[in-house]
């Protein structure tokens, strides 16, 4: 199993009537507000470990399991929200950084809600890094009454039973499960990642049984249709500095075909007053796992000041 370098403590926080739970590692530092990485969907904190391991230099950095994510309770909802999850971020940089302005890397839909709050809060904010935070393709107003429709369906299934995370007879079977999502994670970090990724719970007869630390409210289809003009809205008005990271993987082509492709980001980016593109090569959309080294290392680069174009 793979050996961390540097161990994370844990703790929780309360945030709008949740025990949030926060991964620290490293000391705080009087005038020096922490580094806060924002994990993905159906991720959690700890998946940031091996980049925090590969950085030159120690620093505070803090990472929370996102509501309903990990070790983080859901409050009891049924379904989840991006203003929710940007509110979340506001009261946990209260807490952690007051009124002073932090950097923050955001992967996937961390990526996502942190270029949002960025353009809400830009005072906040010093650099952005962005892996993979791509948004969704552009929705239409006549999209509105089928996806309302489709949302109340999947909640119902969810009350039914018929959305639960599939559970796991052995930790093994989670690593093998990662691997297969991630053909690019070797076996000894798979091994670790599932012992993160997914909790031991007791059966009725007794038998072992590993489920995921993700509440299966997250599946659900969002009600809100995506609005792009929303969104750019709120990229105009970011101030920090932005550096989108890409995996030469090409994800977003995979997930979405036609719909929504590499040169519609970097299009949308263009909406950012300052931004750059970095690629990192023999990496697919779980960048951070598959290139820990090199990630941390543009992320270094970028918060130094070092990366201008």
């Amino acid at each position: 199993m793979y050996q961390p370098l540097r161990l994370a403590r844990s703790e929780f926080v309360p945030v709008r009537g949740l025990q949030y739970h926060v991964l620290n590692w490293g000391k705080p530092t009087a005038g020096r507000p922490p580094l806060v990485l924002l994990h993905g969907w159906m991720d959690v904190a700890a998946s940031w470990q091996f980049v925090v391991d590969a950085f030159s230099e120690e620093r505070h950095v803090i990472a929370p399991d996102w509501r309903g994510f990990g070790q983080t309770d859901s409050g009891g909802v049924d379904n989840y929200w991006i203003a929710d999850y940007m509110a979340d971020l506001d009261w946990l940089l209260d807490h952690y950084a007051g009124d002073a302005s932090v950097d923050i890397v955001g992967h996937s839909m961390g990526g996502n809600v942190l270029m949002q709050y960025s353009g809400v809060r830009p005072q906040r904010i010093r650099r952005v890094v962005n892996l993979e935070g791509f948004g969704m393709p552009a929705a239409q107003a006549d999209d509105a009454p089928a996806r309302y429709g489709k949302w109340m369906d999947e909640i119902k299934r969810m009350h039914r039973g018929e959305l639960d995370l599939h559970p796991y007879t052995t930790l093994a079977g989670v690593a093998r499960r990662l691997m297969k999502t991630n053909p690019r994670l070797t076996p000894d970090k798979a091994h670790w990642l599932a012992s993160q990724w997914a909790r031991e719970t007791t059966m009725q007869d007794g038998r072992a049984q590993w489920r995921i630390r993700g509440e299966p409210g997250h599946k659900i289809t969002s009600a809100q249709n995506y609005r792009l003009d929303e969104v750019l809205a709120m990229y105009r008005r970011i101030t920090a500095p932005v550096l989108a990271v890409i995996a030469d993987g090409n994800s977003l082509g995979g997930w979405w075909k036609d719909r929504y492709t590499l040169n519609d980001y970097h299009e949308r980016l263009k909406s950012v007053p300052d931004s750059r593109v970095a690629m990192v090569e023999d990496a697919g959309h779980m960048l951070h796992h598959d290139q820990p080294a090199r990630v941390a290392g543009l992320i270094t680069e970028f918060l130094a000041g070092r990366i201008t174009q």
